[in-house]
C-alpha cells in the first residue's frame, strides 16, 4: 500500500480496480459534447454515491446532479454499476498506492517508509467516502470483491519484496517472514487510515499517523534511525 518516489519497478503490475468491460456498455464519445456529458455523469455519480450511499443512490438524482436527462445517462452507461466502476477507474491512481519498491543502498529505509506511509494517509483523506463506498460494494458484489483483493495482494507482494532486500542487506529482522510481515503492517496502516477518516477515530493530524504507523514498521522489522529513538 506504499508508494516509494522514483520507484520504477513493475514485476509485480497491480491490476485495476474494476474489470475494463465494466466502464460501460455504450462504445466511448467520439465528439467534444459527448466526453463532456459522459465526464459530468461520472463526476456526479460520485458526488451522489459519496452523499446518498451506493445502495440509496439513484440514477435520476445522478442525472440531475449533471444537469442532464436519464435518457442522456443511458447514451453512456447501462447500470449504477457500471458508472460505479466508471468512477473507480478514474480515481483508482489517487486511491491507493502500488506498494513500496526496492530500496536503494543509498536510501535510508524509514525516510522511505515514511514518505510512503504519509503518501498513503494523504491519499486516503482525499478519497476517504470514496474508499468506504468500495468496501460497502465489495461486500455486496464478489466481481468487485475479487478485483479490490488481488490489487491489495500485489501491494503486499511489492512490500514483502522490498522488506526481503532489507533483510539480505542485513538492515532488517531476518527472523521476521518477509509475506507475512507485509501482510501484517500493510493491514495496520489501511486499518488505521479507516479508523481515522471513516471510522470516527480522534486523530490530531496526518503526521500523528505517519509517525505512529512507521515507528511500528521499523520496529516491527527491526530498523532503526536517530530520530524514531526514543529519548
Amino acid at each position: 500500500m506504499f508508494d516509494m518516489p522514483g520507484d520504477s519497478d513493475t514485476n509485480t503490475e497491480a491490476p485495476d480496480l474494476v474489470d475494463a468491460a465494466r466502464l460501460g456498455s455504450q462504445p466511448q464519445p467520439q465528439t467534444a459534447r459527448g466526453r463532456r456529458t459522459r465526464e459530468a455523469l461520472i463526476a456526479a455519480a460520485r458526488t451522489v454515491f459519496e452523499r446518498d450511499g451506493y445502495v440509496d443512490s439513484r440514477l435520476i438524482d445522478i442525472a440531475a446532479e449533471a444537469k442532464c436527462s436519464i435518457g442522456s445517462f443511458y447514451t453512456w452507461f447501462d447500470s449504477k454499476d457500471e458508472v460505479f466502476a466508471a468512477v473507480l477507474y478514474q480515481a483508482q491512481s489517487d486511491m491507493l498506492h502500488p506498494g513500496t519498491g526496492r530500496i536503494e543502498a543509498s536510501d535510508d529505509p524509514v525516510a522511505i517508509i515514511a514518505a510512503s506511509n504519509r503518501a498513503y494517509f494523504e491519499a486516503y483523506r482525499r478519497n476517504a467516502r470514496l474508499n468506504m463506498l468500495l468496501q460497502q460494494v465489495a461486500a455486496l458484489d464478489p466481481r468487485f470483491r475479487d478485483l479490490r483483493n488481488a490489487r491489495s495482494m500485489a501491494f503486499v507482494t511489492r512490500n514483502a519484496r522490498a522488506i526481503a532486500d532489507l533483510q539480505e542487506r542485513g538492515l532488517a529482522d531476518r527472523g521476521v517472514d518477509a509475506s507475512m510481515a507485509a501482510m501484517a503492517l500493510s493491514g495496520m496502516v489501511a486499518r488505521l487510515a479507516y479508523e481515522a477518516f471513516t471510522g470516527g477515530a480522534v486523530v490530531e493530524s496526518v503526521d500523528d499517523l505517519v509517525e505512529t504507523a512507521t515507528r511500528l514498521w521499523t520496529n516491527a522489522l527491526g530498523l532503526t534511525t536517530p530520530e524514531l529513538r526514543a529519548d
